[in-house]
């Protein structure tokens, strides 16, 4: 009997429109990011790093070919490990992220 895990985390690639919002959305997360470095010259956007990561990361899993179930697999689990460690670092240690 398959575990849940199995069945979420390692189920094929969704493909279609999915992966391209989640790419958009880094690419959205970015931009933000840059507004905060570059023209306000502010260190307060560092949580924006571990969104971009996340969904990238997210983004391309699902954007892989279908046969590719363990790679997808492994990148879905880094990038829940990612959003969850800043989910973390806001509720131990918010300083870290300059809020």
């Amino acid at each position: 009997m398959p575990s849940i895990v199995d069945q979420t985390v390692f189920s094929e690639p969704s493909g279609g429109l999915f992966p391209v919002v989640q790419l958009c959305g880094a690419v959205v997360f970015s931009a933000l990011y840059w507004q905060y470095a570059i023209v306000e010259q502010s260190l307060s956007g560092g949580w924006l790093l571990f969104m971009i990561v996340g969904t990238a990361l997210s983004g391309v899993a699902e954007s892989l070919p279908k046969d590719r179930r363990r790679a997808a697999g492994v990148l879905r689990l880094a990038a829940i490990l990612v959003l969850t460690s800043l989910l973390a670092i806001l509720f131990l240690a918010r300083e870290l992220l300059g809020l």
